[in-house]
């Protein structure tokens, strides 16, 4: 990156899993702005990350998990509280202290559909992408991965509202043409995997 026009940065509300900063910034005319940024980091950590060089680490880990035993790509249907509904999403959760983004992606996969991941496809995967940067630092690792066993609600947490669906080829470009809620990542997944079929993790 190149000068930091990051000039200040104040706390607005902070929560355990999401904090809300107030940035104070130079625009390209060097005329000072404020941007309101949401983030999963505490303050420390991103006022190192911002002024002291820090280096970031990605908040939370995506699953595009293809099941071996059933030549199907996971998805879940999960209830999110600002939509107040449910929404398709790909398996997905935070990144634990002291985990990186392949151990999250195995206890994630697990925790949400009771399945156990078996490889990661590193050609494909990334570990940070960003999904609306405008309004938030929150960044994931793309883990395109295979997985293995049986659906399992066992291991939801007590506020996981999840169904897990397993989807064909033709299941997901069914699925797509739907008037339904879907997170972004897994409409464009299931583009490609409709597609692509299981040539998607190849």
């Amino acid at each position: 990156m190149s000068e930091n026009r990051i000039k200040k940065l104040t706390p607005l509300s902070e929560t355990k899993f999401l904090s809300l900063y107030d940035i104070e910034y130079e625009n390209k005319k060097h005329d000072t702005r404020h941007w309101a940024v949401a983030s999963r980091k505490n303050y420390n950590t991103l006022k190192a990350q911002y002024f002291d060089n820090l280096s970031e680490k990605a908040d939370a880990a995506i699953l595009a998990a293809f099941h071996k035993d059933t030549e199907k790509i996971v998805c879940i249907k999960q209830f999110r509280v600002p939509l107040n509904d449910y929404v398709y999403e790909l398996p997905a959760g935070l990144i634990d202290n002291g985990e990186d983004f392949k151990e999250a992606a195995k206890r994630e996969l697990k925790e949400e559909t009771g399945l156990t991941l078996l490889d990661i496809n590193y050609d494909k995967s990334k570990s940070k992408v960003y999904a609306s940067a405008g309004m938030t630092d929150e960044s994931a690792a793309m883990v395109f991965c295979t997985c293995t066993g049986t659906v399992s609600q066992n291991y939801l947490e007590d506020d996981e509202d999840i169904e897990v669906v397993l989807l064909s080829k033709e299941d997901a470009k069914k699925l797509l043409k739907d008037d339904i809620k879907m997170d972004m990542r897994a409409f464009i997944t299931l583009q490609a995997f409709a597609e692509l079929g299981s040539k998607l993790f190849d």
